[in-house]
């Protein structure tokens, strides 16, 4: 994506990572604040496992971009709760801030965004997570007008981080009802998406596989080489 070679992601092991703050900002959305001793800072785009362990010693674990900037002391997770999810119903139903998780990250190389290049980043559903991160990177390090953000939720009420989302200009579509911006119901338009290309950019694709597909197919037709994309595929997503 660029004419110098990057430098490799960073990652790191299984840590003991300790809930300091667990809230439910979405209707089936969990955000957790961990502090994760002697962690290895991420790049925006990366992510963690999280594993539990039941008594009998059976194990699940899932894998949750983190949302927050580099700098934060802490790393932020926002967690979808999944029906029949192992690790979202415990996260969702159980959990509590002073308890202790196993975690290993941050994991991840190709998904990622160091803040020195121009990007567009579209998203669905809890595929804006990594955006998140690369929003508040950019706000950190004073570069936001290097990030350009198209999402789509069902609702506003059910979009993760809308607040801060809209505060950066984002292009939000909800697909079941109008937001306040005034746009109509609807999915992310080809001539929308057109009016992000920039030639110099990296394209970040997060959501559904319909939904990567459909948008890489729509911002290529739009001029964007496929090199330039990047996708992340998730679960579920609006």
């Amino acid at each position: 994506m660029t004419d110098r070679p990057a430098a490799a992601a960073p990652s790191g092991g299984w840590r003991q990572a300790t809930i300091h703050e667990l809230d439910h900002p979405t209707p089936r959305g969990v955000r957790l604040r961990l502090d994760v001793p002697d962690r290895v800072d991420h790049l925006p785009g990366q992510h963690y496992v999280l594993r539990l362990r039941a008594p009998d010693g059976y194990v699940a674990q899932r894998s949750y971009s983190v949302a927050s900037a580099p700098s934060d002391p802490l790393i932020e997770l926002f967690v979808e709760r999944l029906e029949d999810g192992e690790v979202s119903g415990y996260l969702a139903e159980v959990a509590a801030p002073g308890d202790t998780l196993e975690v290993r990250g941050p994991i991840g190389g190709w998904f990622v965004w160091r803040g020195d290049i121009p990007a567009v980043g579209i998203a669905a559903g809890s595929g804006v997570v990594p955006l998140v991160s690369m929003l508040r990177h950019a706000i950190h390090t004073g570069r936001p007008e290097l990030l350009r953000l198209a999402v789509s939720a069902r609702t506003m009420p059910e979009l993760a981080y809308a607040e801060e989302l809209e505060a950066h200009g984002t292009l939000i579509a909800t697909t079941r009802a109008a937001n306040p911006a005034g746009r109509p119901t609807g999915r992310l338009t080809a001539n929308e998406l057109a009016e992000l290309v920039h030639d110099e950019a990296v394209y970040f694709v997060c959501g559904s596989a319909a939904f990567a597909e459909t948008v890489s197919d729509l911002i290529v037709d739009a001029g964007v080489a496929p090199e330039r994309i990047r996708v992340e595929r998730f679960g579920p997503s609006g």
